[in-house]
């Protein structure tokens, strides 16, 4: 079920993704909704027919620990880059 949405966007925004959307042969509210799931998506989890047939060749071509704790890294990783 669809329902409206009214957001308050800087003109300029709103043209520069009209324009993006056109290029991607998207219209804006489909632009807007995939981004939404897209920044939810950590909540739920991402069902295989979402993927991308590119992203669905990827899938499994890697083993991670179960200790791994990718934050750890990344703060090391920015740590590591800034001098911090």
């Amino acid at each position: 079920m669809n329902t409206k949405l009214t957001l308050t966007i800087e003109k300029e925004v709103i043209k520069t993704a009209k324009e993006y959307a056109k290029e991607k042969g998207q219209s804006l509210s489909g632009l807007v909704e995939n981004y939404f799931k897209l920044i939810t998506s950590d909540r739920r989890e991402i069902q295989p027919e979402q993927l991308s047939p590119r992203i669905k060749r990827l899938r499994g071509i890697m083993t991670i620990d179960d200790d791994f704790d990718y934050k750890e890294v990344l703060t090391e990783e920015l740590s590591k880059k800034y001098g911090i």
